[in-house]
């Protein structure tokens, strides 16, 4: 970068071509996205300043930023931040990066309990960033939700996103597995769940950013090595009927490719009264895949 031309055009360009030849995901967008912090701008501002020569200052602030993407680090982790259902959210190495993906669970849930001010309890397992809970709360207002995690890092992200967003007063933060939740029979209304769905084999075969940087235990599975990638869903399905009521829902996230084992597993689970999930089915993403598991409690 040194030798480069130092307007904010010609700098967008080499920085693209830096990245693209590092082999990392989304070059031209990672650069745009990394300029605009180094240079407090939006799009729209390294639109109108394209012609702007860079200050030396500038130019190694952006400098340092593109060493760490170049080097693989995702550009969420870099800026400390995410956008997820149109609203900010601050992520750290201790949470999965929010994706899109994952907003047909909020979409799922905000269809399914359509009337806004109606009290639910919901619980969101593997609450990560918070994206999912705190996105389907700030809709919600009459909903009170129960945060899951393992990690005390992640809640802690968690908390600072549910305090950034005004709904912290109406959420509760828990460390625990998803195996032994510490809600009462038949008490909640919802549960959404991203828990780790990628098996060993494919963790090893995912991108670098993804495999080198992203928490391992918010992937993999830690049952049984995550053969199958579906053995955190084998012991969340029967806590999760046994926590909801009857006629409410569990929004799950699944692999692209784990639709119909989903479907088997969940129309087995019993719990210890003997119920049931009566009604699943599979939501599929905008690319066609299989994406959410939606089953109602019998």
């Amino acid at each position: 970068m040194a030798c480069a031309p130092t307007t904010v055009r010609e700098t967008l360009v080499l920085a693209g071509r830096r990245l693209s030849a590092a082999g990392v995901d989304s070059p031209a967008l990672s650069a745009r996205l990394l300029l605009a912090e180094a240079l407090g701008l939006d799009d729209m501002g390294l639109v109108r300043d394209a012609h702007r020569v860079l200050t030396d200052g500038e130019l190694q602030s952006f400098e340092a930023l593109l060493d760490r993407r170049a080097f693989g680090e995702p550009v969420a982790y870099i800026l400390g931040r995410r956008e997820f259902y149109g609203l900010d959210f601050a992520v750290t190495p201790a949470t999965l990066v929010p994706r899109p993906e994952s907003e047909h669970l909020v979409e799922e849930a905000l269809a399914a309990f359509p009337d806004a001010e109606a009290p639910l309890w919901f619980a969101d397992l593997g609450t990560g960033s918070g994206c999912l809970a705190i996105s389907f709360a700030m809709h919600r207002p009459g909903a009170r939700g129960i945060l899951v995690d393992r990690s005390a890092a992640a809640l802690a992200v968690a908390r600072e996103n549910a305090r950034r967003h005004g709904v912290a007063d109406r959420l509760f933060f828990v460390r625990c597995d998803f195996g032994a939740l510490c809600v009462k029979d038949h008490s909640l209304d919802l549960v959404l769940a991203n828990p780790p769905y990628v098996s060993a084999q494919e963790h090893d075969e995912l991108s670098l950013e993804v495999r080198g940087f992203e928490p391992r235990t918010a992937l993999v599975p830690e049952e049984g090595g995550g053969d199958s990638g579906l053995e955190s869903l084998v012991s969340l399905l029967p806590e999760s009927l046994r926590t909801l009521k009857n006629g409410g829902l569990l929004i799950d996230e699944i692999g692209w490719e784990q639709g119909s084992r989903s479907l088997a597993l969940a129309r087995a689970t019993r719990d210890g009264a003997g119920r049931r999930f009566s009604e699943c089915r599979i939501a599929r993403d905008l690319a066609g895949h299989d994406r959410v598991l939606v089953a109602a409690a019998e």
